[in-house]
């Protein structure tokens, strides 16, 4: 009985609204986290940049200062060498190239020096290295006139310590980068780390919005699928309901036609043959009455067969095989179609049920060769087998292609025959040869012998 359509069979919220929404979201989630890991690589170049490679450049022109003063230091301890025999101002060469050298690496320093580092620091440093130079300038004048122990008493008082003083400021300027360095490799961990953390927060978000969306999209699925499996139901239902009317109606009519209009044109016939018989002999009259006899006689044979085609009563009466037996001989004479009948197996009795579908399918796979195949052959194969029968209509025609397949209400009729007899049908070619049909229906025993 066919179901009727309630609330759940209506037509379900297509899944592209939220589908899109989630492609929406997702999207902006990738945007938005790409742009954030942009602004962390881009805020690590920058502490690399300005900071990290500044100071290393830096305490390379710290250390070049460094190694100038201890230069320096070195060239006053020999100056103050009593042990030494050249004069004092034989070290000014050595101090003008130290000079030099010191000038350009504290130019160069002060270039490099790093964002915190203090104006009074640079200020300090720049102001203690002239400093130096004037108290050295004043000891190489205080030499040059002869004055050598007054200008050892100046190096060993001022300008020693003067040089001393400077190595700290330098030394302390050398450990603040190293403790900037320090500071900045820190920062880079903390923003690697965040960085870190914030990629396995995308990645979890980012696998959880496909865990639902693939959750959504199986559910929604699932009730397409579900829809689809309830309308094919009723798909199914509603042919079978049609082909069990369509069989019924046939059925009726072949009744009527048998029965009602037999009678009828069987009495008439038996009253025409006695008024004929009251005709006087070779008369007109008892002519025209032997003429409308045999007319009431044709109409009669051609209402049996038409009752035959609508609805062959000899399937209940006799079963398939005698109804086949009929069918194709008058298929041969009313198409020219000749039948190559063929039957192997032990057969078993069909009930009539059954033996209708069976009967239907083969007559309109036969009826598709005559209309559709271009030729005039044909094979029918009845295979009994022990739990089933397989039923092939095949012929050498033209195929698919040319259009057997365009009758697709046949087509769904047989394949609904099919499903109600259990079974299966399949259209293919022929084994032998690539042109051509072949029809191949496979039933289960049980099913033909107690369908119900």
């Amino acid at each position: 009985m066919l179901r009727s359509p309630d609330s759940k069979l209506r037509a379900p919220k297509t899944p592209s609204r939220g589908l899109f929404l989630g492609l929406i979201i997702t999207l902006a989630a990738v945007i938005s986290y790409s742009g954030y890991i942009t602004r962390q690589i881009s805020g690590l170049r920058e502490l690399q940049n300005n900071l990290v490679d500044r100071n290393r450049k830096d305490s390379l022109q710290l250390l070049r200062i460094q190694n100038d003063l201890n230069s320096l230091g070195l060239a006053m301890r020999d100056m103050l060498d009593n042990d030494e025999p050249y004069p004092l101002t034989a070290w000014s060469a050595q101090f003008e190239r130290v000079h030099t050298d010191l000038d350009d690496a504290l130019r160069r320093e002060q270039q490099l020096a790093p964002m915190n580092r203090t104006v009074a620091q640079e200020q300090y440093l720049e102001n203690s290295v002239s400093q130096f130079w004037d108290a050295a300038n004043r000891i190489f004048v205080l030499a040059g006139n002869s004055r050598q122990d007054e200008a050892r008493t100046q190096i060993r008082i001022s300008l020693r310590a003067r040089q001393e003083a400077m190595s700290t400021v330098v030394s302390r300027l050398l450990v603040q980068n190293n403790e900037g360095e320090e500071q900045a490799a820190d920062r880079i961990a903390q923003i690697y780390g965040r960085v870190q953390r914030q990629v396995y927060l995308f990645l979890t978000a980012t696998l959880l919005a496909i865990l639902f969306t693939s959750l959504y999209l199986i559910r929604s699925n699932r009730q397409l699928f579900a829809r689809l499996a309830t309308l094919s139901e009723q798909r199914s239902e509603l042919a079978q309901k049609l082909i069990s009317t369509q069989e019924s109606t046939l059925r009726h009519i072949s009744r009527e036609l048998h029965d009602e209009f037999g009678q009828i044109l069987t009495a008439v016939g038996a009253m025409l043959t006695r008024a004929g018989k009251h005709a006087p002999e070779g008369s007109a009259l008892r002519a025209e009455l032997r003429e409308v006899c045999e007319i009431a006689q044709d109409s009669l044979e051609k209402v049996r067969s038409l009752s035959q085609a609508l609805h062959p009563v000899m399937l209940e009466e006799t079963g398939l095989e005698s109804t086949l037996d009929w069918y194709l001989p008058v298929l041969e004479r009313q198409a020219g179609l000749h039948v190559f009948y063929e039957k192997s197996g032990i057969s078993f009795p069909i009930d009539g049920e059954s033996a209708i579908h069976v009967y239907r399918v083969v007559q309109e796979a036969l009826n598709n060769v005559t209309r559709h195949s271009g030729v005039t052959q044909a094979w029918l194969r009845l295979q009994f087998l022990e739990d089933a029968l397989v039923v092939e209509v095949e012929d050498h025609g033209k195929g698919f292609e040319s259009g057997v397949t365009k009758q697709g209400i046949g087509l769904v009729a047989m394949r609904e025959r099919a499903e109600l007899l259990g079974g299966d049908i399949e259209f293919a070619h022929p084994e032998k040869g690539s042109t051509g049909t072949t029809v191949r229906l496979r039933a289960q025993r049980e099913r033909l012998v107690s369908h119900g």
